[in-house]
């Protein structure tokens, strides 16, 4: 069979797979404590798949806990201001601990973008959970961004010519990026609507952000699957990868909808 008729062969296996996320994500939001120890453990796991992508340690599997476990006590118990504080302390020590023991370039790149990601971007997704439409809004935010990666995978098998990136991300078109902001704008007003009872102006707004920011998120995680030399960042989800393959592009969009939405609906 040519590889044209045959590239919607890992559909089925991605929709398992999908069936079993849903699940999980279900349970994860159905409540503040629950939703903590989930953000807990999506940085436990994506700090696990860095640390062997950078060969960060040896044996990963304690100092993913040791992250996991301390994201857990921090969020807690402190606030959002605290949080960033003691992370940012926390950062540094870890940072400067491997550069006193002669780290090279590359795990060094890799123990701060893990940091970032895990410590930084993932808890604002129980930011987000604790505001007073927090429901709502985590479902709003998580369903937008990884239907905008739907929407461009199938934008991009059935009409893409365009490379956008085909040194990073050879499977990245210009037609799957652009129909799939242009779908998640859509589908950005009919859930904004009903979720977050905002304007045309505001969905719109938030589709074209998070549609595109999406795709930068994406972007990133290929790059950096790239400068590692590995196709998918684990095994965890079959048809998919690693967690953070699926998660890449929530680490751009979590930030940005937790601080621009406030500023759109004043």
């Amino acid at each position: 069979m040519k590889p044209e008729e045959n590239k919607f062969a890992d559909v089925p296996l991605r929709v398992k797979t999908w069936i079993y996320i849903i699940i999980v994500f279900a349970l994860g939001i159905s409540h503040p404590v629950a939703m903590t120890v989930f953000v807990s453990w999506i940085s436990y796991q994506c700090f696990f798949e860095f640390s062997r992508m950078f060969k960060i340690h040896a044996s990963p599997v304690f100092p993913s806990l040791f992250i996991g476990f301390l994201q857990f006590f921090f969020l807690y118990f402190l606030n959002i201001e605290t949080y960033l504080l003691y992370s940012f302390l926390i950062s540094i020590l870890i940072f400067c601990r491997f550069i006193l023991s002669g780290a090279p370039k590359k795990q060094l790149y890799g123990i701060s973008v893990a940091l970032l990601i895990c410590l930084f971007a993932f808890p604002h997704l129980l930011w987000i959970r604790e505001r007073s439409d927090g429901l709502t809004a985590i479902i709003f935010i998580v369903v937008v961004t990884e239907l905008n990666d739907v929407f461009q995978y199938l934008m991009g098998k059935f009409f893409g010519k365009h490379k956008i990136t085909p040194q990073i991300s050879p499977n990245k078109t210009l037609e799957g990026l652009i129909g799939g902001v242009f779908l998640t704008v859509i589908l950005s007003n009919i859930l904004g609507y009903f979720l977050l009872e905002t304007g045309i102006l505001t969905n719109s707004i938030l589709g074209i952000v998070l549609g595109i920011s999406g795709f930068l998120g994406d972007i990133f995680m290929s790059y950096i699957k790239r400068k590692t030399g590995v196709k998918d960042t684990g095994n965890l989800l079959p048809g998919h990868g690693g967690l953070l393959d699926r998660m890449d592009s929530l680490v751009f969009n979590a930030p940005l909808f937790f601080w621009l939405f406030p500023l759109l609906i004043k």
